[in-house]
């Protein structure tokens, strides 16, 4: 017989890519208001979702900036609407209705 067992994590960050972070991020502020919370070259000059995941990937104070960003961002509102990654963790505890 084989046990399934459920684990649960605290961390509000499990099961979140860095790329649904700085997509939902970017929603929210936008790479010049971006680059004013955290004052990283791959936000300021010529950014791209590539080349920022690139860098952050390789630089762990920036990725841990930008989710210190995405963490603060969520405790000072919920996500908008319109926002792709908003309230995907709801999404994804509630059954398909079938």
């Amino acid at each position: 017989m084989v046990q399934i067992m459920n684990h649960t994590s605290n961390d509000p960050l499990h099961g979140m890519t860095l790329e649904a972070i700085l997509q939902a991020l970017l929603a929210r502020y936008g790479w010049d208001e971006l680059a004013r919370h955290i004052n990283i070259n791959c936000f300021k000059n010529d950014p791209s979702v590539k080349s920022s995941l690139k860098f952050l990937r390789r630089t762990p104070w920036a990725r841990k900036a930008v989710e210190t960003l995405y963490l603060d961002s969520l405790a000072d509102n919920p996500p908008p609407e319109d926002d792709p990654w908003g309230g995907w963790r709801e999404k994804q505890k509630k059954p398909d209705a079938q």
